[in-house]
């Protein structure tokens, strides 16, 4: 390929795919009972969501300065042009990093090729993004044409999503008590959005079955062209609820092209098991 697209774990993508892609992946740190692990190779998301439901509560931290230095460095004595997607910076540190990264390189390699770029998303709308610019990448085109069109899919993403209990983000501090609140209360379920790359409480809705139909009205409301888009749906260690938003999407709408993945453990030390999250654009797939 001619550009080199790299992305962080928290898009979510599985290893496979990844790899199927050429994506190359820099991974979040989850620490768990004492010990430190990379999301997605030493730790998996069922092993974080099993210890939550036990009461433990795992943190999480960006990919590290030095993981970016070593592989900036190898692509920069490649002679490669590279384009790293980055999880939004709203929710980690990581974007930040790689810019500080990326400047302390590009001074030893002034001729290396890399653009940094905030995509705003979490998740599997992350993990849209990567997978569009992969695909440009295999097609052969131009390092901008693929930033500028990343762009657009990024700009036009929606995450739609609901959570088991909103404890988890709160103590994470990806939500504030106040809105952490409203989810405590009787058979109350939280939906949330994302903002700027933030996590926004949208709507409280009663019982859990209602959740998902709601979920499929906001895609209505917001959603362009939903049969003739990739779309996605992440979910916390619930592949039953995951595949029944699904199956609903494509009655409703059409749509055939639907990724189903779990929540990786980096983002999922946070939202938790049993959530749920459905990405798509609001504006025409390009």
């Amino acid at each position: 390929m001619s550009v080199r697209i790299i992305a962080d774990s928290a898009c979510d993508l599985p290893t496979s795919v990844m790899e199927e892609h050429g994506i190359t992946r820099l991974s979040l740190t989850v620490h768990l009972d004492d010990q430190d692990y990379k999301d997605g190779e030493t730790i998996q998301p069922k092993e974080v969501y099993d210890a939550m439901r036990n009461g433990k509560a795992p943190k999480t931290s960006q990919v590290s300065p030095q993981s970016f230095k070593e592989l900036f460095e190898h692509f920069a004595r490649e002679g490669q042009d590279c384009l790293y997607l980055a999880f939004s910076s709203e929710l980690s540190g990581t974007y930040q990093t790689a810019k500080m990264m990326q400047q302390e390189v590009q001074e030893t390699y002034p001729g290396f090729n890399l653009h940094v770029v905030d995509t705003h998303c979490a998740s599997l709308g992350y993990g849209l993004v990567v997978l569009r610019a992969a695909a440009l990448a295999k097609e052969g085109k131009s390092l901008d044409e693929i930033k500028e069109l990343s762009g657009y899919h990024f700009e036009h993403m929606e995450h739609i999503f609901t959570v088991d209990d909103l404890e988890y983000l709160k103590r994470g501090g990806r939500v504030s008590k106040a809105a952490a609140f409203f989810g405590t209360m009787l058979k109350i379920k939280p939906l949330l959005h994302v903002e700027n790359g933030q996590l926004i409480p949208l709507e409280k809705i009663r019982g859990a079955k209602k959740v998902l139909k709601r979920m499929t009205e906001v895609m209505e409301e917001r959603g362009v062209n939903l049969a003739s888009q990739p779309i996605a749906i992440s979910h916390g260690d619930d592949l039953e609820r995951a595949e029944q938003l699904a199956e609903m999407i494509r009655e409703q709408f059409g749509t055939k092209d639907i990724h189903i993945h779990q929540v990786g453990a980096s983002v999922g030390a946070h939202a938790g098991p049993g959530t749920i999250a459905l990405f798509f654009l609001n504006a025409p797939y390009k």
